[in-house]
């Protein structure tokens, strides 16, 4: 079982959710717990069997450990009960986020925003991690 240091993991993650579905991958070989990157931009010479399983494991994108949209409507039903459909309805447009951020900041509940964030993608990665059968180390 490879072990592979948090930060590291969650700077590959960012990577990975940070351009649109397909721009920016990356992966963790099983057997060193190396993470390789991969985009359309950087010109890296990666193996030929990264999409062997068995070898290597993908890092998931936000959206794939529904710590996007799914993640700020649930912030949201459990701290903004009262606004709860505003908030599902910024979510209906483009730029959600930065509205969403916005109307945060105007309920004075943006730090608390920022915790639960990085909490639930601590945990998620975590147990991501672990599932493939990393170990996860701080």
């Amino acid at each position: 079982m490879a072990t592979i240091d948090y930060n590291e993991l969650e700077l590959a993650f960012d990577f990975v959710s940070s351009g649109s579905l397909f721009d920016a991958t990356a992966y963790i070989s099983r057997e060193s717990g190396e993470i390789l990157w991969q985009s359309f931009e950087l010109e890296n010479r990666l193996p030929k069997n990264l999409d062997d399983s068995a070898l290597y494991a993908e890092i998931p994108s936000k959206s794939e450990l529904k710590l996007g949209k799914a993640l700020a409507l649930h912030f949201a039903s459990e701290h903004l009960n009262e606004s709860f459909s505003i908030v599902e309805d910024m979510f209906n447009k483009r730029g959600a986020y930065s509205r969403f951020k916005v109307f945060l900041e105007s309920k004075e509940i943006l730090d608390r925003w920022y915790e639960y964030e990085q909490v639930s993608i601590k945990a998620a990665l975590c147990g991501w991690a672990e599932s493939e059968g990393f170990t996860v180390t701080s």
